[in-house]
């Protein structure tokens, strides 16, 4: 696949993304899911090493392919690695599937309900070494807390000074500011969340697109405005937490957006199955986040 035909696929696709970009915080927790425990490695470099292989397991699976996945996020480290002998992002787009980078940093401390990405100096660094590699896209993620509106305004701004600088490269950003599901004002989160994203999308140059990666609205609809706009490739949603039943059963009460799942893709994936078993396993899940992604309510 070349730029053009991914951003079709990522445009038109019927399929979702996943998201196997775990990064250094969340990688022990990722792994206990997976059923291996702390105790199975003594160094950071071994920790990662393990997820690695969890994830080369995904992507090689017979289950996992472009007809119905279409695209992956991957962490920096996955993305350096190879997968049977191959770079994973060319691992990848041999599948049919589409590449791309989890660039965020990690988040700063809350302030006025958010929390901002932290600096990240070496980004341009990264994006010329993701394009090499073939990599189409970055996701880069912040956290809104509560209904402030000075804090989601400052939120998306930098989203959208981010997504500047990834599109200078030629890369499409996936742009997350993710409601915490747990907000006890999320439907306020929503609205505002709207409307600024509304804003910075009219102040988009002409010709130019993002792609937008939100937690699932309180009110199913509410983000038709930006699946409809014209400056937006494609709206995925996040689980955030939701277990993958109910995270489906949301999804597909929201036409024109796909699945974008982390947790919800591999919760039920075990180091301990057999290859029939955990390619039975994560077809069940493919399937399952497929519906919700393309047969809506």
């Amino acid at each position: 696949m070349n730029t053009t035909e991914m951003t079709a696929k990522m445009a038109e696709g019927n399929g979702f993304i996943a998201a196997l970009d775990q990064s250094g915080g969340s990688t022990p927790k990722a792994l206990a899911g997976y059923g291996v425990s702390e105790d199975a490695w003594k160094t950071e470099e071994e920790m990662f090493g393990l997820i690695h292989e969890m994830r080369s397991r995904i992507i090689r699976s017979k289950a996992f392919d472009g007809s119905k996945v279409i695209g992956a996020i991957l962490f920096e480290r996955t993305m350096d690695g190879t997968v049977d002998g191959v770079s994973t992002p060319a691992a990848l787009i041999a599948k049919g599937v589409v590449p791309f980078i989890k660039i965020d940093k990690g988040l700063e401390d809350e302030v006025n309900g958010v929390q901002l990405m932290k600096p990240m100096p070496e980004l341009d660094a990264l994006l010329v070494k993701s394009k090499a590699l073939g990599v189409y896209g970055t996701k880069e993620r912040s956290v809104i807390n509560s209904a402030n509106a000075e804090g989601i305004a400052a939120a998306v701004k930098q989203q959208f000074e981010v997504g500047a600088q990834v599109l200078s490269h030629g890369m499409m950003p996936m742009i997350e500011p993710e409601v915490n599901i747990k907000s006890a004002t999320r439907a306020e989160c929503d609205k505002i969340l709207l409307a600024e994203i509304l804003k910075n999308l009219d102040a988009l140059p002409e010709g130019q697109q993002v792609m937008l990666k939100l937690s699932l609205p309180v009110v199913p609809g509410t983000f038709d405005p930006l699946v409809n706009h014209p400056k937006v490739l494609r709206v995925v949603a996040l689980s955030g937490g939701y277990r993958r039943p109910e995270a489906c059963v949301e999804l597909s009460k929201n036409k024109g957006i796909i699945a974008s799942f982390s947790r919800a893709l591999l919760e039920d994936l075990r180091a301990q199955m057999s290859d029939d078993e955990f390619d039975a396993s994560l077809g069940a899940a493919i399937d399952e986040i497929y519906k919700g992604s393309t047969v809506k309510a």
